[in-house]
């Protein structure tokens, strides 16, 4: 009788190594990876604070000038939009442009550190790429562990960008280096809610969209919290439940605390410890929270690309309508406490939230524009969707049968398309609600509504000009950001920047109208919906003429 010997196989990640065996190797091939979006996210924010920086030192001429400024961010108006205003009382150039305008950098640092993780961990496992990877002498948190230190890169240099930068302006040095630290914390914070996240989805939609709106909500309480400490009452306790609430309570150039930092950096420990943990309580390839079986047999109203263009949006126009929804309401609630807090504001204040007659209608019209801008998120979230659809291989087997490009990306954008006005008047049924229960006057609602919904073709004409960037030359479908980003910084900075009309009039977000505070322009609404639809019909021909995969 001959004995066979079996040999055990050997295991993964221990054989030879521990559970974090590879790292360096994934981080060079990470990097490598991201030669691109690396410098682009880095130098992108620092480049987005050296504007601000520029733009304010060429208006504030004089301390009358920055008398105005302090007018309006001392305000609850400019506690919910930029922070608290730590030593405004006293203000200089550089206070401002920490309290006010530091906000919208951590913004986009919180979205760097998060995509960054879920693109080199969960994208990476839905693609199939890690799989190979992990086929060799590779550990199973290797590739988390170089997400995470790769995040953390990043942070350390933007923080030091953005100090160098601030010092290389004559700022204080020590306040300078905190703010650009604060900035950093924010990428950390929520590089490791994404960490958690991918760990509890299959899909890296869903885990981004989770860490997405963690973020919104850390901006939400930051804001409630912030209104409350400058009107001294109600829950101000909220800011410090927020990661971007931490990073402004070090108040930079005045008090210059280090130490609410230790919070961010504890937090962001925490969350990676916790990633590690449910990691290891995983299956590779799939989630915590398993997928939901699917019926056995189809309806007959699935059949065809529009039917499964909406169950790919489907999820996400849920989210979105819930957090826009919870929004509204905390916003909207706010407006009597907010009109209470400018009984006293100076005329100069006043004029920019629309008089001391329409204060409460051009405060209505922010929050239509507020609402706009987050559904212009959403647009080009749903059409990047597109592109990791074919990126992944998804999109061919369904062109390949008898779905022509023209309806398979048709049915795209038009499910998005009608998502904007349901987005617009769902975030709008929050506002109205919020505002007339808080002010007492229930005719609000339908003012509201109207105002919001009435933003539907400025927010299509940015979905038209994604689809198109998506057509025409896939890899410059990020560049769409700047023009989000630049409709934000005219509609709530404009007054106090003195931006000119001719530029004002390049934010798609500028033509229709802040209504209650304006009327509606019909002329504009109907020249955007036409721009859109062009630029839709561009995108569709456009479309049937590139290869699956490389652009044009």
């Amino acid at each position: 009788m001959t004995a066979a010997t079996v040999s055990r196989p050997a295991r993964v990640g221990v054989s030879g190594g521990s559970v974090i065996t590879g790292t360096g190797a994934l981080l060079r091939f990470m990097l490598r990876r991201d030669r691109i979006r690396f410098p682009a996210w880095t130098l992108g924010l620092t480049l987005l604070m050296t504007y601000f920086a520029t733009a304010l030192d060429t208006f504030v001429q004089s301390p009358e000038d920055l008398e105005g400024l302090k007018a309006f961010s001392g305000s609850p108006a400019g506690a919910l939009f930029g922070g608290p205003g730590f030593g405004f009382d006293d203000l200089t150039l550089e206070r401002f442009l920490a309290g006010q305008y530091g906000l919208y950098v951590a913004i986009g640092a919180g979205l760097m550190g998060l995509l960054t993780v879920v693109r080199h961990t969960r994208t990476e496992e839905r693609s199939g790429r890690a799989e190979l990877i992990r086929a060799n002498v590779v550990g199973r948190h290797a590739q988390l562990t170089a997400a995470l230190t790769l995040t953390a890169a990043m942070s350390i240099l933007v923080a030091l960008l953005i100090g160098a930068m601030l010092i290389g302006r004559g700022f204080d040095e020590a306040g300078s280096m905190l703010f650009g630290a604060s900035v950093g914390a924010v990428a950390l914070a929520f590089g490791g809610v994404a960490a958690v996240t991918v760990q509890l989805s299959e899909y890296p939609r869903a885990a981004s969209g989770m860490a997405g709106a963690a973020l919104a909500a850390a901006f939400a309480l930051r804001g409630l919290g912030d209104m409350a400490a400058v009107q001294d009452s109600g829950p101000s306790w909220l800011s410090w439940l927020s990661p971007i609430g931490w990073s402004q309570q070090t108040a930079a150039y005045v008090h210059n605390r280090w130490w609410p930092l230790a919070i961010s950096l504890a937090f962001a420990a925490a969350t990676a410890i916790a990633a590690y943990v449910l990691s290891a309580r995983r299956d590779f390839g799939a989630g915590l929270v398993p997928s939901r079986p699917g019926s056995p047999r189809a309806a007959t109203w699935l059949a065809g690309p529009f039917a499964l263009a909406f169950r790919l949006h489907r999820a996400s126009l849920i989210g979105w309508s819930a957090a826009l929804l919870v929004a509204g309401l905390a916003y909207g609630s706010f407006t009597q406490p907010l009109l209470d807090g400018f009984e006293n504001a100076p005329e100069d204040l006043l004029a920019v939230m629309g008089g001391s007659e329409n204060l409460l209608d051009g405060y209505l019209g922010m929050m239509g524009l507020t609402m706009a801008l987050a559904v212009g998120v959403y647009v080009v979230l749903a059409i990047q969707t597109l592109r990791a659809e074919e990126a992944e291989g998804r999109t061919e087997p369904v062109l390949a049968t008898s779905v022509s490009r023209t309806a398979w990306l048709g049915s795209h954008i038009t499910v998005a398309a009608l998502g904007v006005p349901w987005l617009l008047l769902v975030g709008g049924l929050g506002v109205g609600l919020g505002a007339s229960v808080s002010t007492g006057e229930a005719g609000l609602i339908g003012d509201v509504l109207l105002g919001h919904v009435a933003r539907t073709p400025a927010v299509w004409l940015i979905l038209a000009a994604t689809a198109f960037l998506y057509a025409a030359a896939p890899r410059l479908l990020p560049a769409i950001w700047v023009v989000v980003g630049y409709g934000l910084i005219v509609g709530y900075f404009a007054p106090i920047l003195d931006i000119p009309e001719a530029a004002l009039r390049l934010s798609p977000f500028e033509h229709i109208g802040d209504y209650p505070l304006e009327d509606i322009s019909g002329v504009a609404v109907v020249v955007l919906t036409l721009l859109a639809g062009v630029l839709f019909q561009a995108a569709v021909i456009v479309f049937r003429r590139r290869d699956l995969g490389t652009g044009t």
